[in-house]
């Protein structure tokens, strides 16, 4: 089946039905009054979302849709009959947008979502609403509304979850080949996918997801050159991009490198959102000779700029396994740890940092010297700190030591004044006897005289 993504279509409602103008003409009835009926409402434009449907194939040759008008009023008080709406299937992930203005009117993400692109014409009255109690025979009635009319574009963007980049002919579709049960067309020659594949990946523990192999990408892709507007319209809805570059390219204008920034700008100029989505970068047909040379040049560069690669081999399945693990992870946990590597020190960035100090000229060895000056008076004050301790205990030593003679001088002392008072008791005693002799004795002197 051809695909096709992008189709013009007009689309018409049905119009309303006009009300009748008719009055009861019956036997034995006379003027019998206004029985004219309504008219009924035409059918509108629905477009439903289908997942059994991949394609906008079917609009591609029947570009005009118009639904049934509503029948009209009858006699005897019969209203016309409503038409049925029109249903346009189209598969999920379409998006209308209107022809003339470029208005998006409606994007069908979800399976079964519904929208009406255009509204049936509403039904006329018949003359037997018209009859009052002056007016008893109206003879005129409602005419019908007509229904809305639009060019509409439809745009078919699909929905996956993973979507896979690469310039022509770098091994996208054998990588879908390999972890799911697509088959598309493989060959050894740029543009061999011409339109996109969706595969089912079976991941672990009962998880999967879906991933797009969409068309190759290449310089001027934003402006429409090639096939990048149908690249680029299919991989907006994905979650994750893998993005693979070819190392095994000999072409004198194709580096990975190169190619690598090439998509990268191409995806800003399209859309800034487009750009930010998470990339796993895989550096794929490391099974020929000449790619083994550009690993580790082209890894080094990569984890200069803070970005992890996956070495894979699409043709005898190397490394899988860890690039299926790290897509897993940011889709359904939505961390990029396993995509961001801590850039390895670099001499521009020693250079960097040792350009203040070559323009300040001494200040660094200033800052040395500052440095060194408490290094030096540190262990001089941790030894005073130290030796203080031990002239405290010298000094208690010798306190400890002095106390026990000073304590033995104040015992001396009550023995000495102990000595004192027994001599000087001694002398009194001596002494008292002496002179009351001395005084018996005068009395007697001084009588005999």
């Amino acid at each position: 089946m051809k695909f096709v993504d992008e189709v013009r279509i007009q689309v018409k409602a049905g119009d309303g039905g006009n009300g009748a103008v008719a009055f009861r003409r019956e036997k034995y009835i006379d003027r019998g009054g206004p029985n004219g009926g309504d008219g009924g409402n035409g059918g509108s434009v629905i477009f439903v979302a289908d997942p059994q449907l991949t394609t906008l194939l079917d609009y591609r040759y029947q570009q005009h849709h118009r639904a049934r008008n509503g029948e009209g009023g009858m006699g005897n008080d019969c209203n016309g009959r409503s038409a049925e709406d029109l249903i346009l299937r189209v598969p999920v992930g379409t998006l209308l947008r209107d022809e003339g203005t470029g208005e998006v009117l409606a994007d069908l993400s979800e399976a079964g979502q519904q929208v009406v692109a255009c509204k049936g014409g509403r039904g006329g009255l018949g003359n037997m609403n018209f009859a009052t109690s002056t007016r008893q025979t109206p003879r005129f009635a409602q005419d019908g509304t007509p229904g809305e009319e639009r060019m509409l574009r439809l745009e078919l963007k699909l929905l996956a979850d993973v979507g896979l980049l690469g310039f022509p002919n770098a091994g996208k579709s054998t990588l879908i080949s390999i972890v799911s049960r697509a088959r598309p067309k493989i060959a050894n020659y740029p543009f061999t996918t011409l339109v996109p594949n969706l595969g089912l990946v079976q991941y672990k523990d009962g998880l999967s997801f879906v991933m797009a192999d969409i068309p190759g990408l290449i310089e001027g892709a934003s402006e429409g050159v090639g096939l990048g507007h149908q690249f680029l319209r299919h991989v907006e809805r994905c979650k994750v991009l893998v993005h693979l570059l070819d190392m095994g390219t000999e072409t004198e204008d194709r580096e990975p490198l190169r190619d690598f920034d090439t998509l990268n700008q191409e995806l800003h100029k399209y859309s800034e959102e487009l750009s930010q989505k998470p990339q796993v970068v895989a550096l794929n047909k490391l099974d020929l000779p000449h790619a083994q040379e550009r690993l580790e040049p082209v890894t080094r560069a990569l984890r200069e700029r803070g970005i992890a690669v996956f070495p894979v081999s699409c043709a005898t399945g190397l490394g899988m396994q860890p690039l299926l693990d790290a897509v897993a992870e940011v889709l359904f946990t939505g961390r990029t740890d396993k995509l961001r590597v801590e850039p390895p020190p670099t001499k521009a960035r020693v250079a960097k940092k040792a350009a203040p100090a070559r323009g300040t000229g001494k200040a660094p060895a200033k800052k040395a010297a500052v440095k060194k000056a408490p290094a030096k008076k540190a262990p001089a004050e941790k030894a005073a700190a130290k030796k203080v301790p031990a002239k405290k205990a010298a000094a208690k030593k010798t306190s400890a030591r002095k106390a026990p003679a000073k304590k033995a001088a104040v015992k001396k002392v009550p023995a000495k004044k102990a000595a004192a008072k027994k001599t000087s008791a001694r002398k009194v005693a001596k002494k008292a006897p002496a002179k009351k002799a001395a005084a018996k004795k005068s009395p007697a002197r001084r009588r005999r005289s």
